[in-house]
């Protein structure tokens, strides 16, 4: 018979009962992920506020289009108000431009005008907004997408806030 090491008899341990997971032990890491979870939610969506506050307290005005630039029925990708946010400028009538967030609000992909249907589309779920407001008209997106004040001066098309 083999020798038991010494250590054994120091720290006698249960090797059946080492493995045994009671109920309420997996029901109390239940309970600690789940708050863990909660908490870093919550972290997550004040962050995202405060952040929100913060672009909406000053938004720049920015040159981002020259009025002849984008033909009618034409779009052009631009960035408002920082360089993380991509947006996109369209020319629905010869005096008529409008412009919203390029990430889709179902999932945040990438939006395409499409001028033969005169509205935005999401490749990734099949997402279609009105090109005139930016509402939802198909698919999983729920919210309509961000859209961008404009002003036209000039010869210069100009981002001056959100809505």
């Amino acid at each position: 018979m083999p020798e038991v090491p010494t250590w054994k008899d120091h720290f006698p341990i249960s090797w059946v009962d080492d493995h045994f997971v009671t109920r309420r032990e997996f029901t109390k890491s239940l309970v600690w992920v789940s708050v863990a979870t909660f908490v870093a939610n919550g972290i997550v969506a004040l962050l995202s506020q405060h952040k929100q506050r913060q672009r909406a307290q000053v938004l720049p005005r920015v040159a981002i289009a020259g009025r002849e630039e984008i033909p009618v029925g034409g779009s052009k990708v631009f960035h408002y108000p920082s360089s993380d946010d991509p947006c996109l400028l369209v020319r629905l009538e010869p005096e008529r431009y409008v412009a919203f967030g390029q990430k889709c609000t179902h999932l945040g992909c990438p939006v395409h005008f499409r001028a033969a249907e005169r509205q935005i589309y999401c490749p990734c779920h099949e997402g279609w907004f009105n090109a005139e407001d930016g509402r939802v008209l198909a698919g999983p997106p729920s919210r309509p997408l961000p859209r961008i004040a404009l002003e036209t001066q000039g010869e210069q098309v100009w981002a001056i806030g959100q809505t």
